[in-house]
């Protein structure tokens, strides 16, 4: 066995160490849950939520064992149950939280990711809002809620854009994913990684909408950051969560976000509901040189998840 070979070999087993350690240090973290904890907002916790990438790993090999499993959270979600976070959004710092780490599903809070990755791609200049989205048969096909693309036709980023934040359609979900990535599989892939990256470690996305899947799983503390992220990161395109309705082809679709010019201050940002989710929003809300982000899953209904949310930021704000 020659030197090159040796060090070779060497690489390869401190790789596999590296990969194998990490997924131990996922599984335990995953498989963890907070009890439920509530917080005096004049004795905020200190630590603040903020985008913290997790330790790097070496070049991935094509199937590599654990290679997958190192951005795979553990564990399964919770149907329907409650979970709850209020993060100051400036500083991060969280002022209340139940199961704020516990494993719970999207719904369409997944599509605050999807709009991520396109507003990234409008920053790197990959697309403009002129730019024609080309919508394929799966597109077309989506159940509601959609705005009835059809297989073969176009809209742009900017109405794609406006069709998510507003309308939260499914057909136009899926339209980005495809028109950004090979397929729809590999831009969830791309919205995991980015996850990753926002310092998001319970997160997996298999889909661009957040129709049901049981392996899309999330917590609010995750989409605490999410929801931090898009405002601070792109603030200019973020605005498009403050639009309380949405024109396409004829037809107005109004903000499925109740809140939006009923709570004072509330400027966005989404909305999300399958049945085994319940009833979720992330809203961000700014008064008086403040600005906080509360979320909450597993509402029993659309008016009580409002409800719940409006008094955190009465609380909290």
């Amino acid at each position: 066995m020659n030197a090159l070979t040796t060090a070779r070999d060497l690489g390869a087993r401190t790789w596999r160490r590296a990969v194998l350690a990490l997924a131990v240090s996922l599984a335990l973290g995953g498989c963890q849950t907070t009890a439920s904890v509530s917080r005096d907002a004049s004795r905020p916790r200190a630590t603040p939520v903020q985008a913290v990438a997790l330790p790097a790993l070496p070049a991935p090999v094509a199937g590599a064992p654990g290679s997958e499993l190192a951005l795979a959270p553990q564990g399964s979600a919770e149907r329907r149950a409650h979970a709850a976070i209020v993060v100051d959004a400036a500083t991060g710092a969280v002022l209340h939280e139940e199961d704020a780490d516990s494993l719970r599903y999207p719904a369409s809070l997944t599509k605050m990711m999807t709009l991520y990755l396109l507003f990234d791609a409008l920053s790197e200049r990959r697309v403009t809002l002129d730019t024609p989205l080309v919508i394929s048969a799966k597109a077309a096909s989506q159940p509601p809620a959609r705005i009835g693309l059809k297989a073969g036709g176009r809209l742009t980023v900017s109405q794609a854009i406006q069709a998510l934040a507003v309308k939260s359609a499914n057909d136009v979900a899926i339209a980005v994913a495809e028109n950004l990535a090979v397929s729809e599989a590999a831009f969830a892939a791309q919205m995991t990684a980015k996850a990753r990256s926002l310092g998001m470690r319970h997160t997996r996305f298999v889909n661009a909408s957040g129709l049901p899947d049981p392996r899309q799983v999330t917590t609010a503390r995750d989409m605490a950051i999410l929801s931090r992220a898009l405002k601070s990161r792109h603030a200019s395109r973020a605005s498009a969560f403050t639009a309380r309705s949405f024109s396409y082809e004829g037809r107005t679709y109004q903000a499925t976000n109740n809140l939006l010019g009923r709570v004072a201050g509330v400027d966005g940002i989404k909305t999300g509901y399958i049945r085994d989710s319940g009833y979720n929003l992330a809203a961000s809300a700014h008064r008086g040189g403040r600005s906080v982000i509360a979320v909450v899953f597993g509402g029993e209904s659309e008016g009580a998840r409002d409800r719940q949310v409006t008094a955190l930021i009465e609380q909290y704000l």
